[in-house]
């Protein structure tokens, strides 16, 4: 762990601008039509999805376990919990995908744009810690975009 007075110790939160948020919104609808039109993500994708949630993920993987010991029959289950997954979102591994799934250019750049060449610190108490290089994560509001962790018809 280390120190607490130790801003080396800390992981950096991102503050974003109104005008950056009101974009983020922009974009985000341009990318959700086009998931949606292209019929990018499966169904069985609860995260990241409006209206679904992990609970009805829940739901739906309970309706089809009793149906399966209503038929005596049996099943493997692995759940995966990827825990703070927008922390380990390659950017460039991102970009790729936006691009591999024929996303309007100019959304793609925006987006390149946004999340690239970025750099973070922490400041506490006045001492900060030195500046850093942002390679992966999202920034705030971001994680509200489909999610790149999700699984994607290929």
């Amino acid at each position: 762990m280390g120190k607490k007075e130790d801003p080396e110790n800390y992981r950096p939160v991102s503050l974003t601008s109104i005008p950056g948020k009101v974009m983020e919104r922009l974009v985000l609808d341009v990318i959700s039509k086009h998931l949606k039109e292209q019929e990018v993500i499966g169904s069985g994708q609860h995260g990241f999805t409006k209206g679904k949630s992990c609970l009805t993920n829940f739901i739906a993987f309970y309706d089809v376990i009793t149906g399966w010991l209503d038929e005596r029959r049996a099943g493997n289950v692995i759940y995966l919990d990827f825990s703070k997954a927008f922390d380990a979102v390659s950017h460039n591994i991102l970009i790729r995908k936006l691009r591999k799934r024929g996303l309007d250019e100019g959304a793609v750049k925006w987006t390149e744009s946004w999340l690239c060449d970025r750099t973070q610190r922490v400041v506490i108490n006045g001492t900060g810690s030195s500046w850093r290089p942002v390679t992966s994560g999202c920034p705030p509001g971001v994680n509200t975009w489909p999610s790149p962790v999700q699984h994607i018809h290929q």
